[in-house]
């Protein structure tokens, strides 16, 4: 997945939510292409199978390069480099050309499943502002320029509602205030109560690189390709679908971020907050509502598929941070989720409601996802 990961990032430039759906669109492809040759898992949403004589190696690249060659023509000089130089490692021969057509077989199929599916759609916000009610947000006040992401056709889900939580807190009940004031007071870029070690941890969930870490989780276990595939494609899968949900609750319930909330708290009506009309947070805000978190709610479906592909709560990942360029060892996926919940609110961004509720939101959708999909072979 590094050849596709590195030519989205570069052609395509894409906004968080559109790198995992994006990369959900490879990984499936290349999950079809890999089990159709080798029999191990179920396919997603397909029942082609290859000849057992075909390389599932070339066929995983052909896969790849399929989908990532009709998304971005732009890159077609050097994604045939690419292929040719995955190809050149695999015995000319039929096997080759078997596992190359498959390939691209499988790749057509997610191409044309995905058609129309609701990418890049012009969704307007359907609040007007308000007390509680999102807006632009500082220092760059951008729109809410991803909202399509919230209407997109989900990859494992029947629709992006499927798992919408209930309402976030009202502004004048006392879980408000206690989210409110645990941001005020947690984080800020100023004045704040963080530790050092609390800071660390907010930086580096800014970007951690979940598709090294796969890969790296991969290698060291000795996973087959039918085993790689399947993880790669179960936790983008899960991903993109814990994105989708997220941006559906934010266009349902459209709650305002930290910073509008601290500096405009005298207009919440709740007696145990105030306003700070100079509070910034530590981080700067993503141009999209408060409730749900898209990192907990990714993070919460991430680590609940994984557990259930791995068989064990013991997900042993070495991530490292994109943002803060450190690693960190997750033994085990709690331990992940509560860091990403901690991270979220220590940065400033978004209330701790938002985040634990974004996590079980997630795990919920990824439990009901693992009983239909990516399951082995009858």
């Amino acid at each position: 997945m590094h050849t596709a990961d590195a030519t989205i990032k570069a052609e395509a430039r894409p906004s968080p939510p559109e790198l995992f759906i994006l990369q959900a669109y490879v990984s499936t492809a290349v999950y079809n292409a890999v089990v159709g040759v080798t029999g191990r898992f179920t396919p997603y949403k397909w029942d082609e199978r290859a000849p057992r004589t075909a390389s599932s190696a070339a066929a995983a690249a052909s896969a790849a390069h399929q989908v990532l060659r009709h998304h971005f023509p732009g890159a077609a000089s050097r994604l045939d480099t690419a292929l040719t130089g995955t190809l050149a490692r695999i015995p000319d021969g039929e096997a080759e050309d078997e596992g190359v057509a498959f390939g691209k077989l499988a790749a057509d199929h997610i191409i044309d499943l995905r058609r129309g599916d609701g990418r890049g759609a012009s969704v307007p916000f359907p609040f007007r502002p308000g007390p509680g009610v999102w807006r632009p947000t500082p220092p760059g006040h951008e729109p809410f320029s991803t909202a399509w992401v919230g209407r997109v056709r989900p990859l494992l889900l029947d629709s992006p509602h499927q798992f919408r939580p209930g309402p976030p807190p009202s502004l004048r009940s006392a879980r408000y205030a206690k989210d409110l004031n645990e941001l005020a007071y947690y984080g800020g870029r100023t004045g704040s109560r963080r530790t050092p070690e609390q800071t660390d941890t907010a930086h580096y969930f800014v970007a951690p690189n979940l598709q090294e870490a796969l890969g790296d989780h991969a290698t060291r276990h000795g996973l087959g390709i039918a085993e790689t595939a399947r993880l790669y494609a179960a936790a983008n899968t899960a991903q993109a679908d814990a994105v989708i949900t997220a941006w559906d609750a934010k266009l349902h319930y459209g709650t305002w971020r930290a910073v509008t909330a601290v500096r405009e708290a005298d207009s919440d009506g709740n007696p145990a907050t105030r306003p700070d009309r100079g509070w910034e947070p530590l981080l700067v805000t993503p141009s999209h509502p408060d409730y749900l978190s898209g990192h907990t709610t990714m993070g919460g479906a991430l680590m609940r598929m994984l557990t259930g592909i791995l068989g064990t709560s013991r997900v042993d990942l070495n991530i490292r941070s994109n943002s803060s360029g450190t690693y960190r060892h997750y033994r085990y996926a709690q331990e992940y989720e509560q860091d990403v919940i901690d991270a979220r609110v220590w940065g400033g961004i978004h209330t701790r409601t938002a985040d634990e509720v974004g996590n079980a939101t997630g795990r919920q959708l990824a439990a009901w996802a693992l009983r239909k999909y990516f399951r082995p072979s009858p």
